[in-house]
């Protein structure tokens, strides 16, 4: 704890001079507390006093129903007052008319620091946690139930002009058995790990309408007589998805389920097949992404400056997007229709109970991050197309163009249709982030790009606890990652040595690097090598450099030549034609360990410093 109070005083003494306040009183106001209420100050109150300074910056000023549980002097709080005196007016608590832009970053930075650390919440918040799971199921089934006819017509005709060609595409390859699927590295709900995925011993009779396992587990048709040690599940038996709980932040936990292997297993196969198809769109594609994060972020800062586009974000998202808001999507494709519905698990088993899932799927299926994009996405052109009393043509998106777009459940609109489509997601049973969406000032904030009248105002976040030795692998890696994003910013000298010191203490190897180096060192623009290579003439260091570790997971005999078959084929689709000769894994050891990584480790040797 003590280490947190001392990195902060340095922020803070960072933030002094970029702004020329004293802070001497906000030091004191934060130790105080932190000795009362203990880490929850500095990981929850001072983010909710962030999350209210953006409040009142997208009102345009403060008043009292922000920052609660904080002393007030005149029109704004004792805390922070040094930086809230140069954006707001003390008297009335607006807006100034030119505020600094520097006071508002200093804030956020401030209030967001911790915000984020991956510590384990209480036992209280994890049960509120998945109560509040439970509740959202039964608040899905009400919002079906009650959807307005006509605007459930108006977003299916808004779907088959979004999505027709895609999903005709999708259906076609579905029918035809063209989709290769693929295992993931992850937790399942059956306790597969490793290669063990590819000795599939279950499968569902809902799966193998549309995805037969002599197909889809077998290396071909050669083993048919292994279907007979493979157990095929009943609906009534079928095996419901485990929801767990991983850390998100000390506030409250992120809700993951956890699918079965032969579920995710197809769902990688449709997922690939959408994504590629979406971003390969010239006339989807500039409306919704999936592995690009930049464009959001573009639109979020051409906001910021010209006040025409707001950002949107979604409470809940993954867990409020209704199976009915996907069977919408997909009635008039009946294979990808049938396939989807296959590979969705129906059940989730919540501590031991088990509940019927209303949800189409929550986070953990591979088709939840997709299809809630493009449920976001139809259901923005249904409001549009409302508000402007015209249909949802082609020609209609086609004018938004670099005005709407999501990516997951971050959302851009224009200002103008900020209102009718908040309204529009919640009549589908969605819930708005009010506190997360910004529309009326010059504070915009999309895909963990945060912009005030253009300026990018991100703050770098604590992912963890200081390293107390050379042993605390994570929190060493997370630490200098800290380091290193706050050099570049260029505007925390005073906190980077205090890392560098800190972590000098820890490492008796830190050298200087630059930013493309494996090693784990600070990096700087012009750094000094040690000694150069002879064979390949390029400078290196003596360092530390990460090395994570597969667990043990031996394969061999059927399970080995389906993987090899797979792999081979997913290679062949991304290349798109088949190829010659053997195509071997980028992993000589891919049948001996397999996984995600039970730990890593730091290893010295000598690298590049490039």
């Amino acid at each position: 704890m003590k280490s947190l109070i001392a990195f902060l005083q340095v922020v803070l003494q960072d933030m002094e001079d970029w702004c020329h306040i004293s802070t001497a009183a906000d030091l004191k106001t934060i130790s105080g507390r932190v000795e009362h209420e203990g880490t929850s100050f500095l990981t929850i109150s001072l983010a909710d006093f962030g999350k209210d300074l953006q409040k009142g910056l997208d009102r345009g000023h403060v008043a009292h129903d922000l920052f609660q549980g904080f002393a007030w002097s005149g029109g704004l709080p004792r805390f922070f007052s040094g930086f809230l005196e140069l954006v707001f007016a003390r008297s009335t608590g607006l807006l100034l008319d030119d505020p600094s832009v520097d006071a508002i970053r200093a804030v956020h930075q401030i209030t967001s620091m911790f915000s984020k650390i991956g510590l384990e919440c209480s036992d209280e918040r994890k049960a509120l946690a998945i109560e509040k799971y439970v509740q959202c199921e039964q608040e899905v089934r009400v919002a079906d139930a009650s959807l307005d006819l006509g605007l459930a017509r108006d977003y299916k005709k808004a779907s088959i002009t979004l999505f027709s060609e895609l999903y005709s595409a999708v259906d076609l390859k579905v029918y035809n058995g063209e989709i290769v699927p693929k295992h993931g590295p992850g937790a399942t709900a059956d306790r597969l790990t490793g290669n063990r995925k590819w000795d599939q011993t279950e499968w569902t009779w809902r799966l193998e309408q549309y995805f037969p396992a002599g197909e889809f587990v077998l290396p071909n048709w050669r083993y048919h007589h292994l279907l007979a040690d493979i157990d095929f599940l009943e609906p009534s038996r079928e095996r419901p998805v485990r929801v767990v709980l991983v850390p998100k932040t000390l506030k409250t936990p992120r809700v993951i389920a956890v699918e079965p292997t032969a579920t995710q297993w197809c769902q990688q196969a449709l997922m690939q097949c959408l994504v590629e198809g979406i971003e390969g769109d010239d006339f989807l594609s500039p409306f919704i992404g999936f592995t690009d994060q930049v464009p959001n972020r573009d639109l979020a800062r051409e906001g910021s400056i010209n006040g025409h586009l707001a950002t949107l974000d979604l409470s809940e998202a993954s867990d409020r997007v209704s199976n009915q808001h996907v069977r919408a999507l997909l009635s008039d494709h009946p294979h990808l229709h049938g396939a989807v519905q296959a590979c969705r698990t129906r059940k989730a088993d919540v501590d031991g109970k088990i509940y019927r899932l209303a949800k189409f799927a929550s986070m953990g299926s591979a088709l939840c991050f997709p299809f809630e994009a493009m449920v976001f996405l139809t259901i923005i052109f249904t409001a549009i197309g409302r508000e402007l009393n015209r249909p949802v043509t082609r020609s209609l998106v086609r004018e938004f163009r670099g005005q709407v777009r999501v990516y997951g459940d971050d959302i851009i609109v224009p200002v103008n249709m900020m209102s009718c489509v908040s309204r529009t997601l919640e009549a589908f049973g969605l819930k708005v982030n009010q506190s997360k969406s910004f529309g009326t000032g010059r504070f915009r904030e999309s895909c963990g790009g945060d912009y005030y009248a253009g300026v990018w105002i991100t703050p770098v976040r604590m992912r963890s606890l200081f390293p107390r030795s050379r042993k605390d692998v994570p929190e060493v890696v997370s630490t200098v990652s800290l380091r290193n994003q706050l050099w570049k910013t260029e505007m925390y000298p005073k906190s980077v040595a205090w890392l560098d010191h800190r972590l000098g203490r820890v490492l008796p190897f830190y050298p200087e690097v630059e930013p493309s180096s494996s090693v784990l060192g600070r990096h700087t623009s012009h750094p000094l090598a040690e000694k150069m290579c002879s064979k390949l003439q390029i400078p290196l260091v003596k360092g530390y450099v990460v090395r994570s570790r597969l667990p043990n997971s031996k394969l061999e005999g059927v399970g080995a030549l389906a993987k090899f078959l797979y792999s081979r084929a997913r290679a062949e689709v991304a290349l798109g034609y088949s190829q010659e000769g053997p195509l071997y894994s980028s992993d000589p050891e891919h049948l001996v360990r397999a996984g995600r990584p039970v730990s890593v480790d730091i290893k010295t040797r000598k690298a590049s410093i490039r």
